[in-house]
């Protein structure tokens, strides 16, 4: 009876210190590290450049007499942006159309004095002189015609220019004048169009990587480079881009190539003068590992990661050689098909238990 007892005393006390133990083990997500066929990439700074952009200014100066769209929306080549007080023009128009009658009506009297003085000088009743002179005559008139039809041309141009249209499509600015100012040509930009859909990317290339390439001894085509982008909150844009120019000499201040590509916008997300980073891929892709960037940690002696090894973190030191979406690549240190502590990581200590749960969906979030 006594021996009964004190056994299940013992049990008692070694049962509660074993799941004590087990529930010491801390709970954290793992993810697998891939081997993936990556190529190789080199990451820069670019800007986002509209391909047209076009500044709007008066032509004429008047009166501003109406503002015809809405600020940041995106206007149709062709629609009326704003309109100029039209009345001193159409006067204009009308004043050159008068004065064209008036030559018009000049060289008919004109060819008519001529043909007279040539019948005169035929019947030997007019002088040689009389006939020059009329000749003289007819063609100036001819002339007077020619200058006010010069006249009347500029005054319909000058009319059309009192309405101010969008020479292509776009997203329209903010304006910069407002209905019932005076503007002329001298007043500057009214406001400005920027084209949306594609859009150039131009990025800086340094002499460093030019000539790390030639080293390589591969001719790389740059109309096949893949490029993709980065924005400013680490998300990814969608489209990939290409390659479109080299610039043919290096900048002296920099000492690096200016190099463009062209990206489709159809949803406007970029944003002409925009700042993102560029990812070039080039070459034929290897097989590297890779985790997500989540899983790495930094200290003194560099990076490393936990992965999970007979149910225990183990520290393993990793080198990375770059970034492929929210992945890191590892270069050295893991060879593909450790499990990788991703998530709980703030409560990991190295050799202590854990208890590991595969992780799906985003892992960006330690």
């Amino acid at each position: 009876m006594r021996i009964a007892f004190c056994a299940a005393l013992v049990m008692g006390l070694v049962l509660p210190a074993a799941a004590q133990q087990q529930d010491a083990a801390v709970p954290v997500g793992v993810v697998k590290a891939e081997r993936k066929p990556i190529a190789d990439a080199l990451d820069f700074v670019g800007r986002v450049d509209a391909i047209n952009r076009v500044e709007i200014k008066a032509r004429v100066t008047g009166f501003l007499e109406q503002v015809l769209f809405k600020e940041g929306d995106v206007v149709k080549e062709g629609a009326p942006l704003y309109r100029i007080e039209q009345g001193l023009f159409q006067a204009a128009v009308e004043q050159a159309q008068g004065a064209l009658e008036r030559s018009r009506a000049a060289k008919s009297l004109s060819a008519i004095q001529l043909q007279r003085a040539q019948d005169l000088l035929d019947k030997n009743a007019g002088t040689v002189v009389a006939r020059d002179q009329a000749k003289a005559a007819d063609q100036q008139a001819q002339g007077a015609i020619l200058s006010d039809e010069a006249n009347l041309a500029t005054a319909k141009i000058n009319l059309g220019y009192t309405e101010i249209n969008a020479p292509i499509a776009g997203k329209i600015s903010k304006t910069n004048v407002t209905k019932g100012n005076v503007v002329t040509p001298q007043s500057g930009t009214l406001t400005t169009i920027v084209s949306r859909d594609p859009m150039y990317v131009s990025f800086p290339v340094s002499q460093r990587d030019f000539l790390r390439a030639r080293e390589s001894g591969n001719h790389v085509d740059v109309t096949g480079i893949n490029v993709r982008l980065r924005f400013a909150d680490n998300t990814y844009y969608d489209q990939a881009g290409r390659i479109n120019f080299v610039d043919v000499s290096v900048d002296r201040a920099t000492d690096t190539v200016l190099v463009r590509a062209t990206f489709p916008n159809p949803s406007g997300a970029l944003i002409d003068g925009q700042l993102v980073r560029v990812f070039a891929e080039a070459g034929t892709p290897t097989e590297k590992v890779v985790v997500p960037q989540a899983a790495l940690i930094a200290d003194q002696e560099g990076l490393y990661v936990f992965v999970v090894e007979d149910g225990k973190a183990a520290v393993k030191r990793v080198k990375v050689s770059g970034e492929t979406g929210a992945d890191a690549i590892v270069e050295q240190g893991l060879a593909g098909g450790e499990l990788v502590i991703v998530q709980g990581l703030q409560g990991v200590r190295p050799d202590g238990p854990v208890r590991a749960t595969p992780v799906q969906g985003n892992l960006n979030q330690g």
